[in-house]
């Protein structure tokens, strides 16, 4: 279609999907900093004063059960909760991570003597995607969604409007293509966790400042497409409201449904996991593709099987606007960064405690930080294809 609408979603750190996920990611990195080979596949489930985690994981014995609940206890108190329906201090804490099993540990380890790479932690495949929509190369309805509630978030967590928010909430922004641009926001909606007795036109005027300041001037939607708690109040939330698990949130931490997903989630797994770093290395593969200007979208997918560490096929779609022939870039990609396992954690620097961060607000379109978080936003492979496909 010339003119069409599409929409995404955003979830805040405070939503019960994110709380796991955020528990999650921060038993990986309990685990990663003390032994950055460690093994972990951690789930975790939140409901009303309750925390739960499950899983495998093979890491050194100096890691304790006082450890883990401690690190929950801790995302669960920089997310915000202190409520007497989730808090961070009272929530009944139920450990049972346990080993990994032998005989996966048996097809992703590398053998040295017997001349085996190590191998891919399951089978699957893994999409990654950029285009330029947004400086971050993002989906223009997902990278807005996100922001508007980052930008609550922050205003929550300095006091700003703490007499008034709670720490879950989501947004969702449609907005209007023409010729496959975005050209403005047909309609956005937010619904916060509030305080009670905050009247809801208070808290309306609060969220239009915040989307105001995400959306480009001219694009906020009509008055009655601007949807504030729609169902009249926020207050029972969370996951004394809802209960939350890992894992359910994979299209607000990819691409808000503007690109093909896998399916495999990505908070509590280490990086010899696939579904996570092999997602990260084609969402970095895709955004430099972009940002060399060789397409204006770039859609990558990566397949393994578990214990095998070269990929199993390597798919380029630079969709209609192709400046380059998808096929030679596919291999030139494949000669840039070795597609391994092994090969994606040591050229992105996986095998950190970076991931905590990546919990709520998308895993892409972020910034690449000193320590080595989002690395695979980086740009430093557009160089090389530029020269490779004589772009100057």
């Amino acid at each position: 279609m010339r003119e069409y609408l599409f929409t995404s979603e955003s979830v805040s750190e405070g939503h019960p999907d994110k709380v796991a996920d955020r528990i999650s990611d921060a038993i990986v990195d309990l685990y990663l900093e003390a032994d950055p080979e460690a093994r972990v596949a951690a789930e975790t489930m939140v409901t009303t004063n309750r925390i739960i985690v499950a899983g495998e994981v093979r890491g050194p014995e100096s890691v304790t059960h006082d450890d883990i609940e401690g690190v929950a206890r801790d995302a669960v108190k920089e997310i915000g909760y202190d409520q007497a329906g989730f808090s961070w201090r009272t929530a009944e804490f139920s450990n049972f991570l346990h080993e990994q099993s032998a005989d996966i540990a048996m097809g992703v380890d590398a053998n040295e003597a017997g001349g085996k790479d190590e191998g891919a932690g399951d089978q699957g495949i893994m999409f990654g995607y950029a285009c330029d929509e947004t400086p971050s190369l993002m989906p223009a309805p997902i990278d807005y969604a996100h922001n508007i509630l980052k930008s609550l978030a922050a205003a929550r967590h300095a006091g700003e409007a703490a007499d008034m928010l709670e720490p879950d909430a989501k947004s969702q922004v449609t907005l209007k293509y023409v010729d496959g641009v975005p050209v403005g926001a047909t309609s956005v909606v937010v619904s916060t966790q509030h305080k009670a007795g905050v009247l809801q036109a208070d808290l309306k005027e609060l969220v239009r400042g915040h989307v105001a300041k995400v959306l480009p001037e001219g694009w906020m939607p009509p008055e009655d497409e601007f949807y504030v708690n729609p169902t009249g109040q926020f207050i029972i939330g969370g996951p004394d409201g809802d209960a939350g698990l890992t894992g359910r949130k994979i299209i607000v931490d990819t691409y808000g449904g503007a690109a093909p997903h896998g399916g495999g989630a990505f908070s509590g797994k280490d990086p010899t996991k696939v579904d996570r770093s092999a997602a990260y290395a084609a969402r970095y593969l895709a955004k430099n593709v972009v940002a060399a200007g060789l397409a204006g979208n770039c859609t990558i997918q990566l397949a393994y099987a578990i214990g095998v560490s070269k990929p199993l096929a390597v798919y380029v779609d630079v969709w209609k606007d192709a400046k380059v022939d998808p096929a030679r870039l596919s291999q030139v990609l494949q000669e840039l960064v070795n597609l391994s396992p092994r090969g994606i954690r040591q050229h992105l620097g996986l095998n950190r405690p970076i991931y905590r961060r990546t919990s709520a607000y998308g895993h892409f379109g972020r910034t690449p930080t000193n320590d080595g978080g989002f690395s695979w936003e980086r740009l430093d492979l557009v160089e090389a294809l530029k020269r490779e496909f004589g772009i100057s």
